[in-house]
């Protein structure tokens, strides 16, 4: 399956470089020069729009929720260059002819400048470049906004996405699958209180409803006990002993492993660090309601993306007792 996988992607990546080099694409507006206004941010992660040239056929992806959200489009033919990622669903677009653009935290600029692509796809990692890459092509710089909620991020950011392609209306059947599922564990979290925590090198960090991990305590409905809302916890957590979680004594501890996340050598997992002769005593852990987050690199570097929901609903559905 793969191997056929890697054989559509080749070819359509042939098809795309033609395209790029001025060969003619069947999926072509009537007028080459036709162009749509997308909302995006910019470097400074002000709302911006950007000018972006319609049904693009050679498109550079640094960011894996836009690569996730074009492969589920179907137009992942054409993408010419994307970030290295170790996602399991996106693996078709590592090597095979596909250009290495660097990670998602620092690009390649003569990479991707050797693509020339008619659009480049960032996320928040690569606000720093955007002024540098948008030299090379317009930049559509996506994000999920917290107090929009994950799933309706998505569903903007998809729909932003399709416009450029003329797929506006594949977004409501992407999408229609995630109100009821969302509905269900709605249903069981009401009244439950919840520490939403991220293991990163050797420390626990727990998690607000401001960025990562989110969508527990904002769209499920889990009272996320860890952190007062004023605080700012959307980068990595901020570090509490394991007294504190003691003391707060939640029904359910959610962990999201950042080292397995990001294949970290040498470092204990999240269960060697999380369950420990304090938390042992706590009411989570007795009644086996410390849930790891079984796809980390998922829900750390690719939130925002149409798969990359499924799996982390999955994820949740799972592990809770529904």
């Amino acid at each position: 399956m793969k191997k056929l996988v890697s054989l559509a992607l080749a070819l359509g990546l042939s098809l795309s470089l033609a395209a790029c080099s001025g060969g003619a694409s069947s999926s072509a507006p009537a007028e080459p020069s036709a162009t749509v206004t997308v909302a995006s941010l910019n470097g400074a992660k002000e709302a911006v729009e950007v000018e972006v040239p319609y049904d693009p056929q050679c498109v550079a992806v640094l960011d894996m929720a836009a690569l996730d959200i074009l492969d589920a489009l179907g137009v992942g033919d054409r993408v010419v260059g994307t970030a290295d990622t170790s996602l399991d669903y996106l693996q078709g677009y590592i090597g095979g002819g596909i250009a290495d653009l660097g990670t998602i935290k620092e690009a390649d600029l003569e990479a991707v400048m050797a693509c020339d692509p008619d659009v480049i796809f960032i996320g928040g990692r690569l606000a720093t470049s955007y002024a540098a890459l948008s030299e090379i092509a317009p930049v559509v710089y996506l994000s999920t906004d917290t107090d929009l909620g994950v799933v309706e991020s998505v569903r903007r950011n998809a729909a932003s996405v399709a416009s450029l392609f003329g797929l506006d209306d594949k977004v409501d059947e992407l999408m229609a699958d995630f109100e009821g599922r969302i509905a269900t564990l709605s249903a069981f979290a009401a009244g439950k209180t919840a520490i939403v925590g991220m293991c990163t090198s050797g420390s626990f960090n727990v998690l607000g409803s401001d960025g990562r991990c989110s969508i527990i305590g904002r769209e499920l409905g889990f009272d996320n006990i860890g952190v007062d809302a004023s605080l700012d916890t959307s980068t990595h957590g901020n570090e509490a002993s394991f007294e504190f979680v003691v003391d707060k004594d939640p029904d359910y501890i959610f962990v999201l492993d950042r080292d397995a996340a990001i294949a970290t050598e040498g470092a204990k997992l999240a269960r060697e660090i999380v369950e420990n002769q304090l938390v042992m005593g706590t009411t989570a852990y007795k009644n086996d309601r410390i849930v790891y987050l079984a796809h980390p690199a998922v829900w750390y570097t690719a939130e925002g993306g149409i798969t990359a929901l499924d799996t982390m609903l999955a994820d949740l559905e799972n592990a809770l007792p529904l």
